[in-house]
């Protein structure tokens, strides 16, 4: 494989870990609603904000997201709202193995 190549594919992977956490994942779904604050997600998520601020730190460090400080708070959007996109397609793939699981127990 050329460097080229590899660099893209590691960058893919990148963005593909960042989606990796189920934390991750509320915070890319809640931000497919609109812009949050780190504030919000401390209380969906039921976590510390230096946890979310983890998570938030590896989802930008991706590409995945964009802050803006306003005052003492940071507010957070999606860069590239498309990568929900790929979350309809994950759904997809669970409801497919649950159809599949189904009719194998019917089977018998």
């Amino acid at each position: 494989m050329d460097e080229k190549r590899k660099i893209y594919l590691e960058a893919k992977s990148r963005v593909l870990k960042a989606l990796g956490h189920p934390t991750r994942l509320l915070i890319a779904e809640e931000l497919g609603r609109g812009e949050r604050c780190v504030c919000e997600f401390v209380e969906m998520a039921g976590v510390d904000y230096s946890t979310i601020s983890r998570h938030l730190g590896v989802m930008k460090q991706a590409g995945l997201v964009e802050d803006e400080k306003r005052g003492q708070k940071v507010f957070y959007r999606l860069r590239v709202p498309c990568v929900l996109n790929f979350m309809e397609c994950v759904e997809k793939v669970i409801r497919s193995g649950a159809e599949e699981r189904l009719r194998m127990l019917e089977r018998g």
